[in-house]
């Protein structure tokens, strides 16, 4: 007996896109010189143009969007796979941090992955749910200073503002040291008396009370400083923590020991120095940090708990299974991905899909879970699985925010070489004083004058200070930086990928034009039957009737526009029609008309194709049997953007993303500065197309929808426009308020400058470095020489880092 396969599964197997993994449809999208199959031509053009991502990559992007990693794995491995959990962890400074996290989490039974990300105080923990729950999750994550929390509930840490009274705090028992040192210390270290005498109560009063102060100063504003020195040994990646602590610990306890036997050259003062200039370097990287707090819970906001069932019965949306068929009402959101039954409406897909136009939908349409219906009431049909383009891209921006790897200075990758080094002479100079016959005494003062003298305080301020300059020139200059990876990855782009909709244009529905024999009456007509609509398109109409009327002498229009019944107005799925002074006026697609037996003459015909030609939308206005004028609807382009391109395109290609189609895409191949143009790009392939284009180099990427969070994440650089939607700006790198697109090019030059700015920080830092030191080592300094040629060196770096950045060409805004 011979087998065959079954009929279903040689004609009904389900086909995924080659570049997004959604779904193709029947007929997927093909061309002989791409190989594989895709959702839509955008993909395609796409995968013709950028080719393939390695195995691995494309596994990765797979399991991103899709949530779904269980594709020809054994089942063994899908169940080490686990599930994903993320987390908001407060207390993470530096890529030390990242390591112990990761690998204290490792080490327990349940977590097969870890990864943290700084940048972003984001956990991502894979885990088993039949070992842990996600509170045992909490519990590993916490402890040693760090402390977790849902990511859904926001950051758990304080604000800069607690930061800022922690530092403080610290700042008021450090002036108390110094006030001390003033008046008593310091006058006897130059041979005269002090300034105030207490009789004999002077060493006891004076040295107790300096040591107090210390005290508090180092152990409780130097505590993060401390607790990081600990964690980089734990972790075994030396840090420059691990430095500053030894300097402030080795000065507090010789001069703690130095009190006990009677000595009067002590360096509490140097301690609490070293402790304030670092706590106050890192109290800007708090401030810079907060603005990154946060980010990607917005997502959050546009989630949906439940789902209406078409008997009216709510449930929980985890309730809904595979061709449940659920009630969704104008102006809300559909639960999840689904197929119309019942019904026809305007469906706003602009979280989804980017375009600003809502699509109409009738029965037998697909609806994408996330998408808003604006008009009328529909049925859809849950399809199987039972999942959310929304979640899907929920999803896919989490993945991304959470793997990338968190901002790694110049200094932090240096200190693995740099603190052993200094610990090793400062050993080395103790040792060679004590074998030539030095006292213990000399030996100690010498091993802690190097460890003081390379104190990084100059290396550590150098990025947090050359970073809040640039920060604040951004902002006066209406740019708001959300990470400082922009001051070092912008310097670096390559590629500046700028979404159409919302970017380059407007991002919204409005009147361009009225053709017709008169038009004033095209639009009264129009905007008397709009009026008892939803769509956006209807909106854009009916408001333009309004600026009309308010703008005109009254004469045009007759004072403003026809009174409808509501009874009359009939809903059709590519128009509304109802009668207006008598006479059936019908509103919408030139095919509705026809339908209605209205004829459509020539010139009316013309015009219909023009305004498709110029990627607008033709409105078609119609009564008395015949149509009588065009009302051209769009989303006009930005005054200012051919001019930033040509800015951008001065350094780098530019590249136009959009998931648009025709003549609405192609305005924008034929001009100068534009690299190319991928039209019809889902919102999935949008991150895909700019990890494809990483490949040629670094990109940008500059967006302003809640489909665009992907791909700005995705990017080496993400710049969102402030018109744009929440999610945008939180998965944005930097976000300009403004809306003027001039600011885009602004932003690379404040990025370069501050670039520069750290570069001569650091120079100089290095060359202080590499001059005090060996004058320590010779014995040509002592600790409080030591002390300020650090504080000198600390204040140069200060100095140069509030240096203006400007001028630039943009106006003032």
């Amino acid at each position: 007996m011979t087998t065959t396969d079954h009929p279903s599964e040689s004609t009904t197997a389900e086909t995924s896109c080659r570049l997004c993994d959604l779904p193709t449809p029947t007929q997927p999208i093909t061309d002989p010189d791409v190989d594989g199959e895709f959702c839509c031509r955008g993909c395609l053009e796409v995968q013709r143009s950028l080719g393939d991502l390695d195995d691995a990559a494309a596994t990765a992007v797979k399991d991103a969007i899709e949530g779904d990693d269980s594709t020809d794995r054994t089942p063994d491995a899908e169940d080490e796979d686990g599930e994903a959990a993320f987390f908001a962890v407060d207390g993470m400074h530096c890529t030390t941090c990242e390591a112990f996290l990761e690998g204290r989490g490792r080490t327990r039974d349940g977590v097969y992955d870890v990864e943290a990300s700084y940048a972003t105080d984001t956990v991502r923990v894979r885990y088993d749910p039949d070992v842990l729950a996600e509170d045992d999750l909490l519990e590993i994550l916490s402890g040693y200073g760090y402390t977790a929390g849902r990511r859904k509930d926001g950051s758990p840490g304080g604000d800069a503002n607690e930061t800022a009274a922690f530092l403080a705090g610290g700042g008021f028992f450090g002036m108390m040291v110094m006030v001390m040192y003033a008046f008593f210390l310091y006058p006897t270290y130059f041979g005269y008396a002090p300034v105030v005498d207490f009789g004999g109560y002077d060493g006891l009063y004076v040295f107790g009370y300096i040591w107090i102060m210390s005290s508090f100063v180092l152990f409780y504003t130097g505590w993060p400083i401390l607790r990081g020195a600990y964690v980089s040994l734990r972790a075994g990646v030396p840090n420059m923590d691990l430095l500053v602590a030894l300097a402030a610990l080795s000065a507090y306890v010789y001069s703690t020991l130095a009190m006990g036997v009677g000595r009067t050259d002590l360096y509490f003062d140097v301690s609490v120095a070293i402790i304030l200039v670092v706590t106050g370097g890192s109290y800007y990287e708090r401030k810079i940090k907060q603005r990154a707090v946060g980010r990607l819970s917005a997502l959050t906001e546009q989630s949906i708990d439940d789902a209406r069932r078409a008997d009216g019965e709510t449930v929980p949306i985890d309730a809904v299974e595979p061709g449940d068929r659920l009630l969704v009402r104008p102006g809300e959101r559909v639960p999840l991905d689904g197929e119309i039954v019942e019904g026809s409406a305007a469906v706003d897909e602009s979280l989804v899909t980017g375009e600003s136009a809502p699509v109409g939908k009738r029965p037998g349409d697909p609806v994408a879970g996330g998408t808003v219906v604006t008009d009328a009431p529909i049925v859809i049909e849950v399809d199987d699985p039972a999942t959310s383009t929304l979640d899907r891209l929920v999803e896919l921006l989490w993945e991304i925010q959470s793997s990338t790897p968190g901002v790694q200075r110049l200094a932090d990758r240096l200190a693995t070489v740099f603190v052993p080094i200094v610990i090793v002479i400062s050993g080395a100079t103790v040792a060679w004083t004590l074998l030539s016959g030095g006292g213990f005494t000399t030996a100690m003062l010498l091993g802690l004058t190097v460890l003081i003298v390379s104190c990084p305080c100059a290396l550590g301020l150098a990025t947090p200070l050359a970073i809040a300059s640039g920060i604040k020139t951004a902002t006066d200059r209406g740019i708001i930086v959300t990470a400082e990876a922009v001051f070092e990855d912008a310097p670096e782009i390559e590629t500046v990928v700028l979404d159409k909709t919302g970017t380059l244009t407007e991002g919204a529905m409005s009147v361009v034009s009225v053709h017709g024999e008169h038009p004033d009456e095209v639009v009264r007509r129009a905007a008397a039957v709009e009026s008892l609509s939803e769509h956006p398109i209807a909106a854009a109409i009916v408001e333009y009737a309004s600026d009309s009327t308010a703008s005109s002498t009254g004469a045009a229009t007759d004072g403003g526009t026809a009174a409808v019944d509501p009874d009359t107005f009939d809903r059709a799925s590519r128009g509304v029609s109802a009668p207006v002074d008598g006479a059936e006026t019908v509103v919408g697609h030139p095919d509705l008309l026809r339908e209605r037996g209205l004829s459509i003459d020539a010139e009316i015909q013309r015009r219909i194709e023009a305004t498709r030609d110029a990627g607008d939308v033709p409105v078609v206005v119609g009564w008395g049997g015949r149509a009588r004028g065009v009302i051209v609807v769009g989303d006009t382009p930005r005054s200012e953007w051919r001019e930033t391109v040509e800015t951008l395109a001065a350094d780098r290609d530019i590249i136009v993303l959009t998931g648009d189609e025709g003549a609405a895409a192609d305005r924008f191949r034929s001009v100068d500065g534009v690299s190319e143009v991928f039209d019809g790009v889902p919102p999935e392939a949008k991150a895909e197309t700019v990890r494809r284009l990483r490949r040629r180099g670094p990109v940008a990427m500059v967006g302003d929808g809640s489909n665009d969070a992907p791909a700005l994440a995705a990017a080496d650089l993400g710049v969102a426009l402030g018109s744009g939607t929440k999610l945008a700006g939180d998965a944005a790198d930097a976000v300009v308020v403004d809306d003027d697109l001039r600011a885009i090019p602004e932003t690379f030059q404040i990025a370069e400058r501050t670039n520069g700015r750290i570069g001569q920080n650091l120079g100089w830092a290095f060359v202080y470095n590499g001059l005090a030191i060996p004058l320590a080592v010779a014995g040509l300094l002592n600790p409080l020489l030591a002390a300020v040629a650090m504080a000198a060196s600390s204040t140069l770096v200060v100095a140069n880092s509030s240096r203006s950045l400007g001028p630039f060409d943009r106006d003032e805004p």
